[in-house]
C-alpha cells in the first residue's frame, strides 16, 4: 500500500499551512500528521534548497504519493518544478496537483501537463524580457538616464583620483564622502 504526503508551502511567517491541509483533506487524500511536510520559505528557493522538503526527499521511497494544492507550491521556477518531478518520478513517486484537478504529473498526461504549463511559462518569461528591454529602449531614447544613480559627481571621482594617488586610504575616501569602500574602488579601477 503506497504512503501519502503532502507538502505544504507558504512565503512567509504571518501565512499558514492550514488551508492546504485542509484543501488535500477534502479532496480525498488521507495524510498522516508526520506524514505533511509544512515549511516557510519563498518559492524561489529551489526545492532542492529547502530544509523541509529535503527531509521529505529523505522519506519518500517509491510508490509513494506527493501531493501538492498548486504547482508554485513546489517552485516558482517553471524548470524547477519540471526538475522537481522528474527527480520524484525517476524514485518512483506519484506528484499529484489538486489544482490540475488531483492530475498525476509523472503519468504521460501529466507530463503533457507540465510540457505545456513549461511552454507557457517560457513565453511569458520571454514576453516579459521583451518588453523590459522594449522599455528600457525607448527611456534610453528619451534620453533618461538608467542604471543607479552615481554616488559621485565627477568632479568628486577627480578629487577621489588624486587622493587615491597621493596614498589616501580607499577605506578613508568612503567615510570622506559618505559612500562604500566598493564605489571608491569602482572610481580606482576606471582610472
Amino acid at each position: 500500500m503506497s504512503r501519502v504526503f503532502a507538502y505544504c508551502r507558504v512565503s512567509t511567517a504571518d501565512q499558514t499551512t492550514a488551508n492546504q491541509i485542509q484543501e488535500i483533506a477534502a479532496a480525498g487524500f488521507q495524510v498522516a500528521p508526520q506524514r505533511a511536510i509544512t515549511e516557510t520559505i519563498s518559492g524561489s528557493v529551489e526545492s532542492t534548497q529547502r530544509p523541509g522538503f529535503a527531509k521529505l526527499l529523505d522519506k519518500l521511497e517509491s510508490g509513494d504519493v506527493l501531493v501538492v494544492t498548486k504547482l508554485d507550491r513546489l517552485g516558482r521556477n517553471a524548470m524547477d518544478v519540471r526538475a522537481t518531478v522528474d527527480r520524484l518520478a525517476q524514485s518512483g513517486v506519484k506528484v499529484h496537483c489538486l489544482a490540475l484537478g488531483g492530475m498525476d504529473l509523472t503519468s504521460p498526461a501529466g507530463r503533457m501537463t507540465m510540457g505545456v504549463i513549461n511552454s507557457v511559462a517560457e513565453f511569458e518569461r520571454d514576453l516579459i524580457i521583451e518588453r523590459t528591454q522594449a522599455g528600457l529602449a525607448r527611456a534610453k531614447a528619451e534620453g533618461k538616464t538608467l542604471g543607479r544613480p552615481q554616488s559621485l559627481s565627477d568632479a568628486q571621482a577627480c578629487e577621489v583620483r588624486d587622493k587615491l594617488t597621493a596614498g589616501v586610504a580607499v577605506a578613508a575616501l568612503a567615510r570622506e564622502y559618505g559612500t562604500s569602500r566598493q564605489t571608491i574602488m569602482r572610481v580606482r579601477d576606471a582610472a
